[in-house]
Order: structure tokens, then C-alpha cells, then sequence
């Protein structure tokens, strides 16, 4: 039997063909499950660390999005690696229940606006304002933290909206209220706001917490309340004032003073609103309170005039008496 060559060439080709295909199959299988593996292995090192973000990008983040969660850390601290830790094990948590970013700042100048204390702090930004955790470090207790409180509790009043809100003077039926005066050029103002955002969260629906700005929309409820430092903190419960005096602004005692404390605080009577008339008389006070030298100046000026006045007095001279006419 003759086999011819051509006939030989085309029985052998589908298994050259076969063969070739299979080597291709085989690449590409072993690529993908190369890109497969690095997929885990990049994963695996993302999950294992947190985004590290500087302050200008912590700043636009803070600014653009609505739920920004920051750990304040420092170099070669073991307790801020514990808090890294934790909150690695919880972002999966968190991402998934507030569509938040979960990132750390470290030795950030930033922190000194919303705290004094040492890092690690953990603050939780909602729309910008920022809820400081004091809890313990506990996956449990900070996501519950957090997912209560998306929305700010800390109400802002003006002198428009504080009696109308507060009933302050008629101890009526809209509950108990925790004031903070502040004003826009105190440091240490600006520190409390994270913190006393955290003391409204604990005292929600047992005591509404607010703040007022004496120097600018509250002037006028500052005066009416004799405040005139900041932070000033006040605590209104039917009809009577009890002020927060100790010194101490940590965010359990804030707390506790208004669950309990206050009982140990003298209690004022609760200012009638102020008329437009006293408004102003006690705009003169203050202003000559915090300005003693227009006082003795204006003494002096009395003085100056009463002294010119009695000199001329005297230096008068007496007219001649006129002749009579014989």
C-alpha cells in the first residue's frame, strides 16, 4: 500500500492543530490564575492596612463627603497600632452600613482643632461635623457609636429661635436643655465641638443639647444670661438656670451633670426675655464693663468742664454801678 505524502500531511494537521490549542489553553489558564492569585494577594494587603491620608486630602474629604471616619495615630505608639487594628477588622462593617471612608491621619496638625488630647482619636464626620468616640475599643460598641448617631444631635440656636425653642423662662413642656455659649474667635470652643457633639448623643431623648454664638446671632440671650466668657455651659430645667461652673469640660462630666449634678448647683430664676429698652441699657453696661477707661475718662471730662465753669464764674468782673441823673 502507497502512502502519499499529501494524504499524510492532512491526517496529521487536527492533531498539530489540537495540540497548539491545548498549549494556549494551558497559558491562559495559568495567567488567569496568576492574576488571580496577585488579586488575593493585593487584597489581602489592603484589608491588612488603612488609607493614609494628608491633611489637605483628610480636609477635602471632610468637606466633599457625607460619612468620614478618622483614627488620629502616631508613629511607634502600640496603642494607636491596637486602635489601626481594630478598625481594620471593623471598616468591612462600617463601609457596609454607612457607605463611609475609613481612613488614618498620622501626626496630623489637624486634630488640635477638634481635640487637646494625645492620639490615638477616633472622630466620626457627618456632613463635616465631627462626633468624637470615647467609648471602649470594642467593634460593638463603635459601631453602634456611629450608626445611631449619622445625624448631628447638637441644635444651633439664635436669639430669634431660643425662647421659642427652649421655653427657658415658662419651664414648659419642651423638655430639659444643655446650652453651650460659644464664640467664633475661641480656640478652645472650636475643640469642645466634637466633644459636646458626643454629649448630646448620650443624652439623647433626655435632654436636648444645643449651642449659641454670643458674639454674633445669640448677643442678645449672652447679655440676657450675664455670659460673658466662652465656652460657657448652662443647664435649663423648669423655669430654673443651674450653670456649669466646675472647670472640668471631659465629656463625662458634662454628662453627668446633666443627668444628676446639677442638683448639687444653686438655681437661678429663669430671665424674662429682655425688652428692646433693657436690651440696649445692658449693651451701655456691658460696654462700659468691658471698657473702665471710657468711665474715668467721661469722670475726668465732668471734672474738667465743672473746674472751667466755676474759674469763669469768678473771673468775671462786677459792672460799675451807673450814675443817677440829678
Amino acid at each position: 500500500m502507497v502512502i502519499h505524502e499529501s494524504s499524510l500531511t492532512c491526517t496529521s494537521s487536527p492533531v498539530n492543530e489540537f495540540r497548539a490549542s491545548s498549549s494556549v489553553s494551558r497559558k491562559l489558564t495559568m495567567l488567569q490564575i496568576a492574576l488571580l492569585i496577585a488579586t488575593c494577594i493585593f487584597s489581602g494587603a489592603y484589608s491588612a492596612s488603612l488609607e493614609t491620608v494628608h491633611d489637605d486630602e483628610l480636609l477635602n474629604l471632610i468637606k466633599t463627603e457625607k460619612y468620614v471616619v478618622v483614627l488620629f495615630t502616631r508613629k511607634d505608639s502600640p496603642e494607636c497600632e491596637n486602635y489601626v487594628n481594630q478598625l481594620i477588622h471593623l471598616r468591612e462593617d462600617l463601609v457596609d452600613s454607612l457607605s463611609a471612608w475609613i481612613v488614618k491621619a498620622v501626626d496630623s496638625q489637624l486634630l488640635q482643632l477638634y481635640s487637646t488630647d494625645k492620639e490615638p482619636i477616633l472622630l466620626f464626620f457627618r456632613h463635616g461635623l465631627p462626633l468624637l468616640y470615647d467609648g471602649r475599643l470594642n467593634d460593638d460598641d463603635i459601631l453602634t457609636m456611629f450608626t445611631e448617631n449619622k445625624v448631628p444631635a447638637v441644635k444651633e440656636l439664635t436669639d430669634d429661635t431660643f425662647e421659642h425653642l427652649t421655653q427657658a423662662s415658662s419651664g414648659a413642656t419642651t423638655g430639659d436643655w444643655f446650652v453651650m455659649f460659644y464664640s467664633t474667635d475661641c480656640v478652645q470652643c472650636l475643640r469642645m465641638i466634637a466633644r459636646w457633639e458626643t454629649v448630646a448623643a448620650k443624652l439623647k431623648q433626655r435632654v436636648n443639647v444645643a449651642l449659641i454664638n454670643k458674639s454674633t446671632t445669640g448677643a442678645s440671650t449672652a447679655r440676657r444670661f450675664n455670659v460673658y466668657d466662652t465656652p460657657q455651659f448652662i443647664f435649663f430645667r423648669h423655669g430654673k438656670m443651674y450653670r456649669y461652673e466646675t472647670g472640668r469640660h471631659d465629656i463625662n462630666s458634662l454628662v453627668s451633670f446633666a443627668k444628676e449634678w446639677y442638683k448639687n448647683v444653686k438655681a437661678e430664676k429663669v430671665p424674662v426675655p429682655q425688652s428692646p429698652f433693657d436690651n440696649l441699657t445692658q449693651i451701655i453696661a456691658n460696654f462700659l464693663l468691658d471698657n473702665p477707661w471710657v468711665l474715668k475718662l467721661g469722670s475726668i471730662c465732668i471734672g474738667v468742664f465743672v473746674v472751667i465753669t466755676v474759674a469763669s464764674k469768678f473771673r468775671q468782673k462786677p459792672e460799675a454801678p451807673q450814675k443817677k441823673e440829678k
